[in-house]
C-alpha cells in the first residue's frame, strides 16, 4: 500500500475533496486524523473507514481561530503518534463584492485560506521534523493560477497559498520536508454550488457554470477522486523529489 504507516491529517475531511481525500490515504494504509468544524460530518467519514478495516480519528476545530489551528496539528500527532503527511484543505470561496466589502467577510476569507494554511504547517512542520521528514499538500485553485473575475478575493488568497508552498518548500526542503499544491477547476462538491451561486438565482448559477463547462476540453466536471488521487501522489514516496510545484487539476481548463 501506498501509504502504509503513514500518520496523515486532513483538514476539512468531513465532506468534497477533503472527505475524499480522507477515505483514500486510509485505503492506501494510512492513520488518518479527520479535521473539521463539522464534528459529525467527520465522525461519518472516520466510521467509513473504521468499517473499512481503517484507522481514524475525529478532530473538530475552527480553523479560522488560531488556537484552533494550533491544537488540531498537536492534538492529531498526539493520537496518531505523530505528523508524515498534512494536506491542508480548509477553505471558503468568500464574497464575490470588491466595492464596499464588509470588513468581516474579507477578514473571514483571508484567515481560513491563508492565515489557517501558514499556522497548521507551521504546527505540522514541528512534528514532521522529529520524524523522517514529511509531505504537505495545500489546496489552492485554479483561481490561484489564473485570475477570477467571479471572486478576487477568493483568488488573491489562493495565490498566496501557491506562494507559500514555494516558500516553504525551499525553506523545509533540507529537512526532507516536501511541500506542494493541488489546484483544482471545477470539481463537484457542494462547495461548488456556494461558489457559483453567491448572490444570484439557480437559474443564472447554472448559466455560469454551463459557460464554464464549455471551456474544459476533457468536457466533464472534476470530481473528488480526482483531486485526492493527485493528493494521494504527492504524500507518497512516488513523488519524492518533487517539491514547490502547483498541480492542476481541471480538465485542461486553464491549458489555453
Amino acid at each position: 500500500m501506498r501509504l502504509e504507516n503513514k500518520r496523515a491529517v486532513v483538514t476539512a475531511g468531513a465532506s468534497g475533496m477533503g472527505r475524499a481525500g480522507c477515505l483514500r490515504f486510509a485505503k492506501e494504509g494510512a492513520k488518518v486524523a479527520v479535521v473539521d468544524i463539522d464534528e459529525k460530518g467527520a465522525k461519518d467519514v472516520a466510521d467509513a473507514i473504521m468499517l473499512a478495516g481503517g484507522e481514524a480519528h475525529v478532530i473538530a476545530a475552527d480553523l479560522s481561530k488560531p488556537e484552533d489551528c494550533s491544537r488540531a496539528m498537536n492534538e492529531a500527532s498526539d493520537v496518531l503518534g505523530g505528523i508524515d503527511v498534512l494536506w491542508s484543505h480548509a477553505g471558503v470561496p468568500g464574497t464575490d463584492q470588491v466595492e464596499d466589502i464588509p470588513l468581516e467577510q474579507y477578514e473571514l476569507a483571508m484567515n481560513l485560506n491563508v492565515r489557517s494554511v501558514y499556522l497548521c504547517v507551521g504546527e505540522a512542520v514541528k512534528h514532521m521534523r522529529c520524524g523522517n521528514g514529511g509531505s504537505i499538500i495545500l489546496t489552492a485553485s485554479i483561481s490561484g493560477l489564473v485570475g477570477s473575475q467571479l471572486s478576487p478575493l477568493y483568488s488573491a488568497g489562493k495565490f498566496g497559498v501557491v506562494g507559500l508552498a514555494k516558500s516553504f518548500a525551499l525553506r523545509y526542503g533540507p529537512e526532507k520536508i516536501r511541500v506542494n499544491v493541488v489546484c483544482p477547476g471545477l470539481t463537484n462538491t457542494p462547495m461548488l454550488r456556494k461558489f457559483m451561486g453567491r448572490n444570484v438565482d439557480d437559474a443564472a448559477a447554472a448559466q455560469t457554470e454551463k459557460v464554464f463547462m464549455a471551456g474544459i476540453p476533457l468536457g466533464r466536471l472534476g470530481q473528488p477522486e480526482d483531486v485526492a488521487n493527485a493528493a494521494l501522489w504527492l504524500a507518497s514516496d512516488e513523488s519524492s523529489y518533487v517539491t514547490g510545484v502547483s498541480i492542476p487539476i481541471d480538465g485542461g481548463y486553464i491549458a489555453k
